[in-house]
């Protein structure tokens, strides 16, 4: 599933999906850029395919990926430790940077707005409204998702 937000470069797969982030930060591995630029359009798509949600799926996943990275550019990708409890998965606790970037648009995201999300949707959130992120795509986000009725 793709993102509305993310329909400029879907097709060519020219960047990183979020369910291929949400599959990296789930698998511990940190992808770059020029690394996805490497794979071919085959290879990204399987990427995208290929599940990613039981620990056997996870480690499936990042063994393939490090095999394709390492065959592409002769050595791993980093490694990251895996969060046993990323916040996306908690429907109860909306992240506070999360919050004061939506506060920029003065929108205030509620406690039911966030359990209606599903996991990949609130991993985008966190994903888009972090400091070091390029953020034009957060408001779209907040859009696509419903999130902007409120203000």
């Amino acid at each position: 599933m793709f993102f509305q937000f993310e329909a400029d470069f879907v097709e060519s797969l020219r960047c990183i999906p979020m369910q291929v982030r949400l599959k990296l930060d789930t698998c511990g591995v940190k992808l770059k850029l020029h690394h996805w630029h490497e794979f071919s359009q085959t290879e990204r798509e399987e990427l995208v395919k290929k599940p990613c949600e039981t620990s056997e799926e996870a480690k499936a996943y990042k063994e393939y990926l490090q095999t394709l990275v390492v065959s592409h550019t002769g050595s791993p990708a980093k490694e990251l430790e895996i969060d046993p409890n990323p916040p996306w998965l908690n429907s109860n606790a909306i992240p506070e940077q999360l919050q004061t970037k939506a506060s920029e648009f003065n929108l205030t995201i509620t406690e039911q707005q966030w359990k209606q999300l599903t996991p990949l949707q609130r991993f985008a959130l966190i994903k888009l409204s972090r400091p070091s992120h390029e953020n034009k795509n957060f408001y779209p986000a907040l859009e696509e998702f419903g999130l902007t009725d409120n203000a």
